[in-house]
């Protein structure tokens, strides 16, 4: 794909990879008909909710940006959700490697029923003047809504009338809820708003730095792995885009590499990059799992001229974590000896984990008889394809945060333990076992890590706790009332209302 930095952003993911948020079969079903463009998202009759390009995650992402200042240009109750970065962040502490308290900032331009009517340009020009006044930032950046894109406000215009009287280089981001129904494009959005605006060509090159996109449901922790391999291998990590300094956005066409942690989160910045300055990138594997992050190191060495440096760092790694591995892979064949012989687990959650935290499961020793993904599209239909080959098919829910569709499937296949979200609903009302599938960035536990090895070993230990533990789930399965019928989970999938008749 070409990415066209002329247009003020990125096309759709419907647009530019064909992607859906509604599916129910098999993997293998999945991949032929995408591969043969048959691939169609379908109507929900019935809809619990929804994700928002703007607020799911964008916001809280972009106001931990040091040295700049967000303006949300919507109606108030649109950046409401930028103050999630008090729970998400607030339990960071010193001793995880913080090297200092951030203090985050953001406006709101407040659009009212008469600006839908007369436009709410002076507003966002006055918000960016109060934005230089109050902080003065190295960057602005302007995050747009449905209410600004009903209007058609110009943006770009207003970002050009008054970027010669402000310091700080004004970035709009046009992530209208609207625009498309797959919240990785508010994600693009937000890279193709950089590419254009931040990222400077380079001064020199860095032949350590390596770009690092992590994802927000990765802990501090994780982050700490990934600054401790790179490091054995003699190079550095520019992580973006939470808790990065404008300048390291700056310096990114600077680097050697750029490597994923989540493949698809990454695609259009890794692109882009490659496009504009010729960085070189890979989108699989990503650092989950022992032999995902083994290749993931191999293949950094190999685009950065350190083969024998990740050889020997593999080596080095596999003989202290692999017997811990095995420990764990033990203690669930001693669960598997009480059900059975076999232990299914239900999770995964976007299209990263479907490739990545689904092979990790088979590591541990358990099976995985339906995956969920919030969204599929065809920038991984190479990775899915790689991972029937590697673990056999499965069967895959494609379910956009559809809490009913959720526990209708954990009804209905029954795993011996699903990972769940807050937002997924009421998978928890079961008697079998039930856990998160990932912590968020601000858990400082140990056992809230994921990526690299001992994040491998820490996600097993935790899951194996998990089976162990039940207190918590059988208080929710007591106290708590099923909020759907019986009824609708005797439906022989959880797509009835797709099919109902009128």
């Amino acid at each position: 794909m070409t990415i066209n930095l002329n247009d003020i952003t990125c096309p759709t993911r419907e647009q530019r990879a064909n992607g859906i948020n509604t599916f129910n079969g098999k993997a293998s079903e999945l991949v032929e008909l995408a591969k043969k463009k048959e691939l169609k998202n379908c109507e929900r009759d019935f809809q619990q909710n929804s994700g928002c390009l703007l607020n799911f995650y964008l916001t809280v992402r972009v106001a931990t940006i040091r040295d700049s200042v967000m303006i949300v240009h919507a109606p108030v109750g649109c950046s409401a959700p930028s103050a999630l970065y008090r729970e998400v962040f607030r339990r960071l502490y010193q001793g995880l490697g913080l090297q200092e308290n951030f203090d985050f900032h953001w406006l709101t331009t407040n659009i009212g029923e008469k600006d839908v009517i007369y436009g709410a340009g002076d507003k966002l020009r006055f918000a960016i003047r109060e934005a230089e006044r109050r902080h003065s930032p190295e960057a602005i950046f302007i995050l747009t809504s449905c209410a600004s894109g009903i209007i058609g406000e110009d943006i770009e215009g207003v970002v050009s009338e008054t970027q010669g009287e402000i310091g700080a280089t004004i970035v709009p981001i046009h992530c209208e809820g609207i625009r498309s129904r797959i919240i990785q494009t508010g994600y693009d959005a937000f890279w193709h708003g950089l590419l254009k605006y931040l990222v400077k060509p380079p001064q020199k090159k860095q032949k350590d730095l390596i770009n690092v996109a992590s994802m927000l449901s990765y802990t501090w922790q994780d982050r700490q792995e990934i600054i401790r391999l790179l490091g054995k291998m003699g190079l550095r990590a520019n992580f973006i885009p939470e808790f990065a300094s404008v300048q390291n956005f700056r310096e990114m066409s600077e680097a050697a590499l750029t490597a994923p942690v989540c493949p698809t989160y990454t695609d259009y910045l890794s692109r882009g990059l490659e496009q504009e300055y010729g960085i070189p990138f890979f989108l699989h594997p990503a650092p989950v799992g022992i032999a995902n992050t083994d290749e993931w190191l191999r293949v950094i060495g190999e685009h950065t001229g350190k083969q024998k440096e990740a050889e020997k760092l593999v080596k080095e790694e596999r003989a202290y974590w692999v017997p811990k591995m095995e420990e764990i892979r033990r203690g669930f064949d001693e669960v598997k000896a009480q059900n059975n012989g076999q232990f299914h687990i239900m999770g995964s959650l976007g299209q990263g984990r479907l490739v990545t935290q689904t092979p990790f499961f088979h590591e541990l020793g358990v099976t995985t008889p339906v995956a969920l993904c919030q969204d599929f599209d065809d920038l991984l239909l190479e990775d899915v394809e790689l991972l029937l080959k590697r673990i056999g098919d499965f069967d895959i829910v494609v379910n956009t945060f559809q809490a009913a569709e959720v526990a209708h499937t954990a009804r209905k296949y029954d795993p011996d333990m699903v990972l769940s979200c807050p937002f997924q609903g009421s998978a928890y009302k079961r008697e079998k076992g039930m856990t998160r599938i990932h912590a968020l960035r601000g858990d400082g536990r140990k056992w809230s890590a994921q990526a690299g090895y001992a994040g491998a070993i820490a996600c097993g230990s935790f899951l194996l706790q998990a089976t162990r533990n039940r207190s918590f789930q059988n208080v929710m399965l007591a106290k708590t009332e099923d909020p759907y019928q019986e009824w609708f989970f005797q439906q022989p999938d959880p797509y009835y209302f797709h099919r109902k008749e009128a």
